[in-house]
């Protein structure tokens, strides 16, 4: 498995990918992302803006995901808790992973290259948000030795539980 910068050529397969994870959310009652969010544009933006990743397995798009360095206007303020640092920052957002591919360890992939990105990138420091019903993520990121920081609203001001882990 390889991960890579994402294309345009890569949209359509990144928004099957988005939209099998929107089903789950849907299925699972969890108000994670919306009908409209993200979409075809919040894809194009992540590329324009050099943020959007792909983990490709066998020539095939497998997942994908946001990774940003810097401030996140979303993360400006914390309620309930604070964060670790005050340092310049990672985020991990936007990931989904192929239904078919779930379970195979990816997420730890995506989190381990994010650290060593951040890491390379002089930045000691990674976050990363979901909603309180969503227990696979949640797993996957107390998994990886995140520390729960406490509560950040979306720019639709829903809540999200919040994380950091502190990169050597």
């Amino acid at each position: 498995m390889e991960i890579r910068k994402s294309t345009y050529e890569d949209i359509e397969n990144i928004m099957i990918i988005i939209n099998q994870a929107k089903q789950y959310f849907i299925d699972k009652e969890i108000f994670q992302w919306s009908k409209e969010y993200p979409n075809n544009d919040t894809i194009k933006n992540d590329i324009d803006k050099n943020t959007s990743f792909v983990v490709v397995d066998n020539n095939k798009i497998v997942a994908t995901f946001a990774l940003i360095i810097g401030e996140d206007s979303c993360y400006k303020n914390i309620y309930e808790g604070k964060w670790l640092t005050n340092n310049i920052y990672g985020t991990i957002h936007r990931l989904a992973i192929d239904n078919s591919y779930k379970r195979k360890g990816i997420g730890n992939i995506i989190i381990q290259y994010s650290e060593n990105y951040c890491v390379n990138n002089n930045v000691n420091s990674l976050r990363i948000d979901t909603h309180k019903l969503n227990i696979p993520m949640t797993k996957l990121i107390e998994k990886n030795n995140f520390t729960y920081c406490g509560i950040i609203k979306t720019e639709y001001s829903s809540n999200r539980i919040a994380y950091e882990k502190i990169l050597k």
